[in-house]
């Protein structure tokens, strides 16, 4: 080895330990890649919040994928939307970079972004799971995938056990009830309460507003507008300046660690999102996601979601009702989905209901005095637990 060389090592490994003093953190340091083109606010925007995000965390290398700019940060060159993400991806697969933020990128099918905000009204961080992507084809079986990818997302970040609640959307309760299965099966899922008087695991808006859970269970869709209005609800929207990004994208198998920021996103956003790349290249996600999957799948996932997907068999005889009654009491936590079903499941029990919605979501009315007995069906029928 030359004395040149040798002088090169010794002086890395001195500038190494310096910035290890000075940031606390020892080891080595994840390579963070950010894409340069693409936001509608322009390179320099980009630009600033890489800056940002090295000023404040040593332990983390930026670096830049794009054309070149007047930077101390380490540049990879590409001129073009589409060849920065050709070479963000050789970055990647070759290893020379641990995990990268950038815009507008197509991931396969069962592959989604786990997002992260800020919420407004108590500052607490939130996961949204999930904010783009598509999980499944199937909406309640996506939804169920969407809490075991922002489970692991939580995980990665150093959330040992993330606390997990469901939006109330179409298919809340079927994700619910698939959910508990897992969760009976072995596959912890640790579920909190609305903040509501009539608590339970399915969320209203205001646990979103306060961040009630670790981790709220969303459709892509939804969850993509809930970014959106987390991050540039002070802005008028055309300048996302809260959040983290709409965050890593996660599915069984896939070996990067992609973050998708919106193009609307602005300086702050940008820092933040590049800050959570590194956390979960720290927390070894694809490891997390690995362990997870592997322990979901211990616990019949696969039984679990092939159930979701299977088509309810048409009943070949119409179901008279019974003769009408008075409903005044009446039986919620029932799936908007199965709303209808849950009425004929009575009526061929011999007890008369009507289907309605209730403060809280879709409920079954039924006469007062056979309350009791309507839950017991419908429980053995599998349309609430």
């Amino acid at each position: 080895m030359s004395d040149k060389n040798l002088k090169n090592i010794i002086g890395k490994a001195f500038n190494d330990i310096a910035d290890a003093i000075e940031s606390g953190q020892f080891g080595e340091k994840k390579r963070v890649g950010i894409t340069l083109l693409g936001s509608e606010h322009g390179v320099d925007n980009i630009l600033k919040g890489a800056e940002l995000a090295q000023s404040r965390d040593k332990s983390i290398e930026v670096v830049l994928i794009g054309p070149k700019v007047d930077t101390n940060l380490k540049v990879v060159e590409a001129n073009t939307e589409d060849e920065q993400h050709k070479v963000m991806e050789k970055l990647l697969d070759s290893k020379e970079i641990d995990s990268c933020v950038t815009m507008h990128y197509n991931f396969p099918i069962g592959v989604s972004t786990v997002g992260r905000v800020v919420t407004p009204g108590i500052g607490k961080e939130m996961i949204i799971a999930t904010t783009t992507g598509t999980s499944s084809a199937h909406r309640v079986e996506a939804m169920v995938k969407n809490a075991l990818y922002g489970i692991i997302t939580a995980k990665s970040l150093g959330i040992k056990d993330p606390t997990v609640g469901i939006l109330n959307l179409d298919g809340a309760r079927q994700v619910e009830k698939a959910l508990k299965e897992l969760n009976e099966n072995g596959y912890k899922v640790n579920f909190t309460e609305s903040l509501r008087a009539d608590g339970g695991a399915v969320m209203r808006g205001n646990d979103l507003l306060t961040g009630t859970p670790d981790v709220m269970v969303t459709d892509t869709l939804t969850g993509n507008l809930l970014m959106k209005v987390f991050s540039s609800f002070n802005t008028g929207g055309s300048y996302e300046a809260m959040g983290f990004g709409y965050g890593p994208g996660v599915g069984e198998g896939y070996g990067r660690t992609i973050l998708i920021l919106s193009r609307a996103s602005g300086v702050p956003v940008v820092a933040n999102a590049i800050a959570y790349a590194g956390q979960v290249a720290k927390g070894n996600i694809k490891e997390v996601a690995k362990d997870e999957f592997k322990a979901a799948k211990n616990a019949k996932l696969c039984d679990v979601l092939a159930s979701l997907t299977k088509e309810k068999k048409k009943d070949e005889e119409e179901v008279a009702a019974p003769d009408k009654e008075i409903v005044t009491g009446s039986v919620s936590g029932i799936d908007i989905l199965d709303l209808e079903d849950a009425v004929k499941a009575l009526w061929k029990n011999g007890v008369y209901a009507e289907s309605g919605m209730g403060c809280t979501g879709p409920i079954v009315m039924i006469n007062e005095a056979k309350v009791d007995a309507a839950f017991e069906i419908l429980k053995k029928e599998g349309y609430v637990s």
